[in-house]
């Protein structure tokens, strides 16, 4: 009898997955279902990754944050030389590691783990991703856990493969200019879509809408302009906020503005949280894309940190049209004090922070670490205002105007 009954938790198991999957496109929104699910049903799990193994895999998803680190580390990096993983794509078979090396954070403080389980997801015999399982100090796994993790690896390969194909599809309908002086490009592909066939919507008023705004502005860009010749200046930060666009529109942000130096992204098409969570997992991959590219510049170049403030609340949103000598350019903007506060915290940012306002940390409360810096007198903002850093970049902001 119990048998049988293991046998039914698998099939149900399984068919909640996929259809849990099914309205997904995106890889990160699969990868990251796929590890709640596998938290939910692996009680003892201390931390679950999927580590995706195409070098090719950081144009269309971005990496997990590794549980077992206080601020956020992606799987890619943490996980990808442990043992249990390593064997197994050597091996290309699943290995358990029964005696596992702490985990060593950052700050040189070891975590202790359990035994590790890194399962192969295989597409066509060839290992698309790992999955990797860490439980806690003196559990071990059973017969049930093994099984799950190779049916969920089982449904993920051919889904995480039909995700990609989408993605390489749509890069070929994806147009945008490497001239970030042109708004135009920037234009969401669907705004454009509604002003063709209703024109009238150019009209009509602003409607009020719960989102979240980003703004970003590059550190030293005001230095580097006066060092280096324009040209040159352009093709870096052309290079880099293009590095940037791919995250934003993974996490269903909207470009609304450019200037020389900065950007201002706009969170508007889920509920109140999920946009908030979506400025902030933009945020992060935005700031893993600038690490790299800075890593690249010739040696003789100082680094370029982006600043980046994000703020949530009610703002007006509707659709502006900017009317030229030379052409029309059309956007979504949001208007308010909730743009205004998230372009402050930009500005109020230093060192390649990531700083955000009191309501968009109610919303991801719980989901990254938020280190509070006190208040902050922003400009133009009459009263100060509690500040929270994701990165904490510096431990007092002090009161700067």
């Amino acid at each position: 009898m119990e048998h049988d009954k293991y046998y039914k938790e698998r099939f149900h198991v399984q068919k909640n997955l996929i259809q849990t999957l099914a309205p997904l496109m995106e890889v990160h929104e699969i990868v990251e279902k796929v590890r709640e699910e596998l938290r939910r049903i692996i009680p003892n799990a201390m931390e679950i990754c999927i580590l995706l193994l195409d070098p090719k895999a950081d144009q269309y998803t971005s990496p997990l944050q590794c549980a077992l680190y206080e601020t956020p580390v992606n799987c890619q990096s943490c996980k990808r030389e442990r043992p249990a993983v390593k064997k197994a794509i050597d091996q290309k078979k699943a290995v358990v590691v029964s005696h596992s090396e702490p985990v060593q954070r950052l700050d040189k403080s070891l975590v202790a783990v359990g035994p590790e389980y890194a399962m192969p997801v295989f597409v066509e015999k060839r290992v698309l991703a790992i999955i990797s399982v860490v439980i806690q100090p003196f559990t071990r796994y059973t017969r049930r856990d093994f099984f799950l993790i190779r049916d969920f690896a089982d449904i993920l390969g051919t889904i995480i493969l039909n995700a990609k194909q989408q993605w390489e599809m749509t890069q070929e309908k994806i147009r945008i200019s490497r001239m970030l002086t042109n708004l135009s490009p920037f234009v969401p592909e669907s705004v454009r879509h509604m002003v063709d066939k209703n024109p009238e919507l150019l009209t009509r008023e602003k409607e009020r809408k719960d989102v979240s705004v980003l703004f970003l502005d590059l550190e030293g860009y005001t230095k580097l302009s006066a060092s280096l010749p324009e040209i040159k200046v352009n093709a870096i930060i052309e290079r880099m906020f293009s590095s940037f666009v791919d995250p934003i529109h993974r996490s269903h942000g909207d470009i609304n503005e450019t200037a020389g130096d900065g950007l201002m992204i706009i969170f508007k098409n889920h509920d109140a949280k999920s946009n908030a969570i979506n400025a902030v997992k933009a945020a992060f991959e935005i700031m893993d894309r600038n690490r790299a590219l800075n890593q690249s510049l010739e040696s003789d170049m100082p680094p370029i940190d982006v600043n980046i403030g994000i703020n949530s609340g009610s703002a007006l949103v509707g659709m502006t049209r900017f009317e030229g000598s030379l052409d029309t350019r059309m956007t979504y903007t949001a208007t308010g004090s909730v743009t205004n506060i998230a372009a402050r915290l930009s500005d109020y940012a230093r060192g390649g922070d990531i700083l955000i306002g009191e309501e968009t940390k109610k919303r991801i409360q719980g989901l990254w670490p938020v280190h509070g810096i006190g208040l902050a007198q922003l400009k133009g903002i009459k009263e100060a205002l509690p500040v929270f850093s994701l990165l904490k970049a510096q431990t007092s902001l002090g009161l700067r105007v």
